[in-house]
């Protein structure tokens, strides 16, 4: 990392307001933001605090649609807030599901787990950021955009992990067509002042939220609680009856903790 980058991304001598200002530069430069977008809570807020700062012909809305596996409404949610603020909405799609991820990874190396796991999350990296990236890469090049602002809303109340990245950093994917950012813009935000955030705009959160999820992407996902399991369960059983099978044939668990979703979902 050079010494510039450094002094950019913070020190304990007030390193927030330079990379405050960088955001800045970046907006006066006429670099392109792109919000990345579940169609959950905080995906939604960081929307919401994107138009206040960037200027609409600045933004575009990528969705990466999960087909089957993602809550129902997920996708018309990012779709239609997108619409409101007559922003490009683009939805990036994989050439793979994630059940279908899973069988040819047990199908080829059935010696070792099949499913992601925290450490080995090719659900994120296969079927959301290289499909996001990909159609970004596009869009940039026909709309003549060199510098790209990658947007997630991520939270450092979420886990210790996401606690420690950066609030902004140059992305090692940057090359002599683009350069690229990664900026985190509700990263200090608390769940509470999410929510807040989004009944002041007039709007509201996927359903799923009043059913009591903490998560919201994958119907079931490796990382959920047991309350989200069970919800999706009751919303999705025939979509539950394909992991279900799926965990007995491979003989491998689908969650992080190691049990079985029957068992989970009780």
């Amino acid at each position: 990392m050079s010494v510039q980058l450094r002094m950019l991304l913070g020190d304990e001598m007030g390193g927030r307001a330079k990379w405050e200002d960088e955001i800045d530069r970046l907006i006066e430069g006429g670099a392109l933001f792109v919000s990345n977008h579940s169609g959950g809570k905080d995906s939604q807020v960081q929307l919401i605090r994107l138009l206040e700062r960037v200027p609409a012909a600045q933004l575009v809305v990528v969705h990466a649609s999960l087909g089957a596996m993602e809550w129902p409404g997920a996708m018309e949610l990012a779709r239609d807030q997108a619409a409101d603020a007559r922003l490009p909405f683009i939805v990036a799609k994989a050439t793979k599901t994630l059940l279908e991820m899973v069988e040819r990874r047990f199908e080829s190396r059935p010696e070792v787990p099949s499913w992601p796991s925290a450490s080995t999350r090719q659900c994120t990296s296969d079927l959301k950021r290289g499909p996001i990236q990909r159609e970004v890469r596009r869009y940039a090049k026909e709309k003549g955009f060199k510098t790209i602002v990658n947007c997630l809303g991520l939270r450092a109340q979420e886990s210790p992990g996401r606690a420690k990245r950066a609030a902004f950093s140059r992305m090692g994917i940057s090359n002599s067509v683009h350069t690229w950012f990664e900026w985190l813009p509700i990263h200090d935000m608390s769940v509470s002042e999410v929510f807040n955030a989004i009944s002041v705009a007039g709007q509201k959160p996927h359903y799923a939220y009043a059913l009591g999820n903490q998560r919201l992407s994958c119907v079931f996902c490796i990382m959920a609680s047991k309350a989200d399991l069970r919800n999706g369960r009751l919303e999705r059983p025939e979509l539950f009856e394909q992991y279900v099978e799926l965990e007995q044939r491979t003989g491998y668990t689908m969650h992080m903790n190691r049990i079985p979703l029957i068992e989970l979902t009780a």
